[in-house]
């Protein structure tokens, strides 16, 4: 199976979240991504499950784009169920780790569900996220995870609100797994997070929900350590 840093060596990649609104609206929007030199794209329907088809509409035009998807709204044991080979990554905002438990049961379940689809990309999941359960310990958790996923991704506490660096750094710290921030990071803030591996970045390098900034989008790219 192929590791994190195989797919992006860079020491930081920027991952560009698209909102779907319509194909030709994601496919505009993943044309700005790629021509500001992002490492690939996050697709996301937040009005049903057009995922797959605006994935397959990416290909097309851009098969040489690195593609991932979050299903929301779709049950956990679907969540790699029925993906082409071209998507190659998926982002759960939650992973399920429990921190005070040494029995991962949905963890494991999810795991299970992977072998069983034959799903071979890299799999994002949420720990210490955004509108999910508090985390009491988060080197714990942290440490928990890293044996169920292949990225370990967080955020601040909503939507387009940063995470503190020290979350970041500590952990780091605590898991040799890629970490990855998916809220509240802009081409202002991007410096503070050297510990960071990878950005899922929309809000900060929007004009819309449904829109990208490019030179925001631009800006963010030249800021990344590489």
């Amino acid at each position: 199976m192929t590791t994190y840093k195989e797919v992006f060596p860079h020491k930081q990649s920027l991952l560009v979240v698209v909102h779907i609104e319509n194909i030709q609206q994601t496919l505009e929007n993943v044309q700005i991504a790629h021509n500001a030199g992002a490492d690939g794209v996050f697709l996301i329907d937040h009005e049903g499950s057009r995922e797959v088809l605006a994935a397959d509409a990416v290909h097309e035009y851009f098969p040489d784009v690195w593609i991932g998807v979050n299903r929301l709204g779709q049950p956990v044991e679907t969540r790699f169920k029925g993906l082409p080979p071209h998507v190659r990554g998926v982002w759960a905002d939650n992973a399920f780790i429990d921190e005070t438990s040494e029995f991962q049961r949905y963890a494991g379940d999810i795991n299970s569900y992977r072998e069983r689809d034959h799903w071979e990309g890299l799999y994002f999941g949420g720990v210490a996220f955004k509108y999910q359960r508090h985390v009491t310990d988060l080197e714990a958790a942290v440490q928990k995870a890293s044996l169920y996923m292949d990225v370990i991704c967080t955020s601040g506490p909503g939507t387009g609100r940063a995470a503190g660096p020290e979350k970041i750094r500590r952990m780091k710290a605590a898991s040799d797994r890629p970490i990855a921030i998916a809220s509240g990071v802009t081409p202002e803030n991007v410096g503070d997070y050297p510990d960071a591996d990878c950005f899922l970045v929309a809000t900060g390098i929007s004009r819309s929900f449904h829109e990208l900034e490019p030179e925001r989008v631009k800006a963010l790219v030249r800021k990344l350590e590489r």
